[in-house]
């Protein structure tokens, strides 16, 4: 299989791509995670929206926020792969699509995330580096993480 890649502003998105957005975000960081947390924070409306689709349906996700909307570097979140799909290499390259967007809209600002800290590994090969200490974030361990500028 392979995915059709889109990346939209909010605006552009359609009611349904919006809500096949949530609605697999939903899936994973709250149900398969068993996290209650308040999942729209007021960032969609500023992101970019990196969709991946195929077999009619969204299979990836992530958004990529500017610097200074979370952090002060660009940043990448909510990235999230359907389950089903896993073991595949689909999040490799969903990251690595964001990076190089990042790189691109914001050249020279860095890419910092909130990982979740049993992904370090996953992470740092894509040539993010660990900092700080690991933290509790909505019961689940996370670290933030800076991405290594070449």
């Amino acid at each position: 299989m392979t995915l059709e890649w889109q990346t939209l502003a909010f605006t552009e998105l359609t009611g349904e791509e919006l809500y096949a957005a949530l609605r697999l975000r939903q899936q994973v960081f709250v149900v398969e995670q068993n996290c209650a947390y308040l999942d729209l924070d007021n960032l969609d409306q500023h992101a970019a929206h990196m969709l991946g689709r195929g077999d009619g349906r969204l299979l990836a996700y992530q958004r990529c926020l500017a610097p200074d909307l979370s952090y002060p570097e660009s940043s990448l979140g909510r990235i999230v792969v359907c389950p089903a799909l896993r073991g595949q290499q689909w999040g490799r390259e969903l990251v690595q699509r964001g990076i190089e967007h990042n790189l691109l809209q914001w050249p020279g600002s860095g890419i910092r995330i909130n990982a979740q800290a049993h992904l370090q590994n996953f992470y740092a090969a894509l040539g993010f580096i660990a900092q700080g200490s690991e933290y509790l974030e909505d019961n689940i361990l996370h670290r933030q993480m800076c991405y290594q500028l070449p």
